[in-house]
């Protein structure tokens, strides 16, 4: 992990060691000497204790969707095999952190599984600083104590029941909706706080040694040119094929950013033999390699990176990405390599369906530039001279000393999600998922929009996406996911008489009417009985138990939906927003614009 110049550790019945330091160390480790520990790989649950019980989540932590899952024996970790683009595996099946031997550590932040509560965030303890009465407490090798945010709570607890908290945990607000428990709200506060703290600490400390050990980056073969490699072909056109803009020598800037060039327009560079301006043309950029002055430097937590010496104005060409040209089958050769070989960099960008630059091994400086949501900098595809080649320009002023970055849009594939360090307001938490949100380039862009609104805006309250539990059963498990927009429901396919996981735009028979089939316009909401506007009549009932609308099945006391406000049908009004029923201790709220005699019936009022 960290590779400091201190002592090992080694377990005395594997293999496994680990340096001398709370850092390095995996929790749950048992300390028998100043050079031995039992390591947490020789922990044995006990029988009949709940929380030794082995428990894996019910969404994939690729896609985040449930569904048929396959789960790691080791950790609660579950995936798609799709997600995975592996084949079914027989017998046990770990996951690629636990082939590794990664394990929790002390400080770490991880989201912890109590009995049939809901996943909560916790900080990994050290023994050493828990209450003594926590201590005293019957734990075994491999258990390690936890710190629940939002009380002061402690738990022992193990590896299978804990996964790692992530950046997108402590960006994300969709936890955050105004029915969640406010001790759970809590939680989630304290511990995107402390997972910041704690990364700052740990980038702070990798810096450091980063600078000890790598003093320049890591080597490559710098060119000027791409390099074709195998049968690619680099394309040279015929002078009489390239275009000719309508630009003069007496122009003031010739062919430059403010002229009214066709061919910057189409991003065609000028040819100095064809080009009217001649030698005074200024789209010539990537010809005469007209790159701004930059210099590679270490970043805190994103490795090398690269930053402007001199302010760049905005649509300013900043340098052309070089590399060697290869096809798709030499770019899958390499992207498999890479993987069979733990490396994690990559230095890959589309140049046309057919060919693909890789500057990992020969490139020039743009090779070292970062990815960020919201970047100052956007690759651009000229043609110079009948062949594509690919530009950096920036997208706004940038002042000398700053960082250079242009969106990877990266495709991920593999058993995670690449995790985004950019930093960004609107930052999505990895590579090659879409911004949050885009935010005004400017101050008076911000201005000139409040101006424009004089109405406050609503409040949007965040619901959540899916569900935990079987809208049927109401167990926990591998699920089906309604396609549905809206839709939060959740089911198992043998709850379902689903023989496999349906494909495609699946939607739960939440939405289609149990006589007709048609959609359903009326829903029970504790189980998967609806009806349309033709047959709900009769068979929906607002339950005297909790105010709800539901079947039979579930208040065969209650009355049919219209005999329930039938006495009070004369009080309604299509003036009236609002509506109490007198018959029921119970306020309604007008949901319907028609001009129409109205009743207290499901599409009319909305319980309030």
């Amino acid at each position: 992990i960290f590779y400091f110049l201190c002592r090992l550790v080694r377990c005395v019945r594997c293999p496994v060691a680990y340096h001398a330091t709370d850092l390095c160390m995996a929790a749950g480790s048992v300390v028998l000497s100043n050079n031995s520990i039992v390591c947490p790989n020789h922990f044995t649950p006990r029988r009949g204790v709940k929380n030794h019980e082995h428990v894996n989540v019910s969404w994939c932590f690729v896609c985040t969707e449930g569904g048929s899952l396959l789960c790691c024996e080791s950790c609660p970790a579950a995936f798609h095999r799709e997600c995975l683009n592996i084949e079914m595996p027989k017998g046990s099946w770990y996951c690629n952190d636990c082939k590794a031997g990664k394990k929790p550590r002390y400080k770490d932040i991880v989201w912890v599984k109590v009995g049939r509560y809901r996943w909560w965030p916790a900080e990994v303890s050290h023994p050493k600083t828990i209450p003594e009465n926590i201590q005293r407490m019957r734990h075994d090798v491999g258990e390690f104590p936890v710190h629940f945010f939002g009380s002061n709570d402690y738990l022992w607890t193990y590896q299978a029941r804990v996964f790692p908290y992530m950046d997108v945990d402590a960006n994300s607000k969709e936890k955050m909706g105004k029915g969640v428990d406010a001790t759970y709200k809590k939680a989630l506060e304290e511990a995107a706080v402390r997972f910041r703290e704690l990364q700052a600490e740990k980038e702070l400390r990798q810096l450091q040694e980063d600078r000890k050990n790598d003093r320049k980056p890591p080597p490559y073969k710098h060119i000027k040119v791409n390099r074709p490699i195998g049968k690619v072909q680099i394309f040279t056109a015929d002078l009489s094929e390239i275009p000719r803009c309508n630009c003069k020598k007496t122009d003031d800037s010739p062919c430059g950013m403010d002229s009214e060039c066709i061919n910057r327009m189409l991003l065609y560079e000028c040819h100095p033999q064809v080009c009217p301006a001649a030698e005074r043309c200024l789209n010539q950029a990537f010809t005469k390699r007209q790159y701004s002055q930059v210099e590679i430097f270490r970043t805190l937590s994103r490795g090398w990176g690269l930053r402007c010496v001199h302010d760049i104005k905005k649509g300013q060409f900043v340098s052309e990405y070089v590399g060697e040209v290869i096809d798709e089958e030499e770019c899958r050769s390499r992207i498999r390599h890479a993987q069979d070989n733990n490396i994690c960099n990559f230095y890959m960008l589309t140049l046309d369906k057919d060919r693909i630059i890789d500057a990992g091994p020969k490139g020039n400086e743009a090779r070292f530039m970062n990815h960020s949501c919201q970047p100052n900098c956007e690759t651009q595809k000229w043609t110079v001279n009948g062949d594509t080649r690919v530009g950096l320009f920036a997208l706004i002023d940038i002042a000398a000393g700053t960082e250079l970055t242009f969106n990877y849009n990266l495709e991920c594939l593999g058993n995670r999600k690449t995790v985004c360090k950019c930093g960004a307001s609107n930052c999505s938490g990895f590579l090659g998922l879409r911004p949050k949100n885009n935010p005004p380039p400017d101050d008076k862009d911000r201005k000139l929009k409040r101006r424009g609104h004089g109405k406050r805006k609503k409040k949007v309250v965040l619901t959540k996406e899916r569900e935990d539990e079987c809208f049927i059963c109401g167990d926990g498990g591998q699920m089906v996911s309604c396609k549905k927009p809206g839709c939060p429901k959740v089911y198992h396919a043998d709850c379902l008489n689903l023989t496999k996981r349906p494909a495609g735009r699946w939607e739960c028979p939440w939405h289609q009417c149990d006589i007709c089939s048609k959609e359903a316009a009326s829903f029970c909401e504790l189980c998967v009985s609806s009806y349309c506007c033709q047959h709900r009549d009769g068979l929906l009932f607002i339950s005297k138990l909790d105010g709800k609308l539901s079947c039979s099945a579930h208040d065969p006391c209650g009355e049919p939906l219209e005999e329930q406000c039938r006495p009070c049908e004369s009080q309604v009004s299509l003036l009236m927003p609002f509506y109490s029923c007198p018959t029921r201790n119970v306020s309604f709220q007008c949901n319907y614009v028609r001009s129409q005699p109205l009743t207290c019936q499901n599409n009319c009022y909305i319980n309030i």
